[in-house]
């Protein structure tokens, strides 16, 4: 399994720095989300989250900055805006619970079975799947909705459809691309096993399949 090369080692690239911007956002998003209850400006940071998703990937690209790091903290800030904005939302009583289990389970599932399979032979993560973004995108922006389908009016209805509508397919995608990272990872292990009492070779990121 070919892995994405790596441009640089520098911490502090643009794609990185945008990614940081995206994790110092999640605080500031649940405070507006519980505790001022500023639906719009929620709206707003979740939309400039969704902005710089895109965005960092893109430089990261276009610019030749793409690093080990910034491979690590993308999807992390994908999954902290997942499932932060899935609490706040049902705290607020705007989503079910059942709607938090089932999304974070698939995230307590690769957490538990995969990724440390993967650490132990060098792997800082797999190469993104197209589904996964795909999941990333539809829920990051079926949550504002939702949100903003908490109001009256025929506005408010039309998002909530809208929203409800992409959260599902969200959803489905996000546990669909899962089973496919488990593939993927599962096509690692047997790949590469580990030697009992011999460490796991590091895995060399612009290696065409190892």
């Amino acid at each position: 399994m070919a892995g994405e090369p790596y441009d640089t080692t520098r911490v502090f690239t643009v794609p990185n720095i945008l990614s940081f911007i995206r994790l110092a956002g999640v605080p500031v998003m649940l405070w507006l989300l519980l505790v001022r209850e500023a639906d719009i400006w929620v709206v707003v940071v979740l939309a400039v989250g969704g902005a710089t998703d895109w965005l960092d990937g893109y430089l990261a690209r276009t610019w030749h900055q793409r690093s080990r790091l910034g491979q690590v903290l993308d999807p992390l800030a994908d999954r902290l805006y997942i499932l932060a904005t899935l609490i706040g939302l049902a705290f607020r009583e705007i989503v079910p619970w059942w709607l938090v289990v089932l999304l974070a389970a698939r995230d307590l599932v690769m957490a538990t079975t995969i990724w440390p399979a993967l650490r132990r032979r060098g792997f800082a993560s797999l190469p993104v799947h197209f589904l996964g973004k795909a999941a990333t995108f539809a829920l990051l922006y079926a949550f504002p909705l939702v949100l903003l389908g908490n109001g009256e009016g025929p506005w408010a209805t039309a998002a909530r459809i809208v929203g409800w509508a992409c959260v599902i397919w969200g959803a489905a995608l996000y546990w669909w691309s899962g089973l496919l990272y488990l593939g993927q990872g599962a096509e690692v292990v047997r790949r590469f096993p580990v030697e009992k009492g011999k460490p796991a070779a590091f895995a060399d990121a612009d290696a065409d399949n190892r």
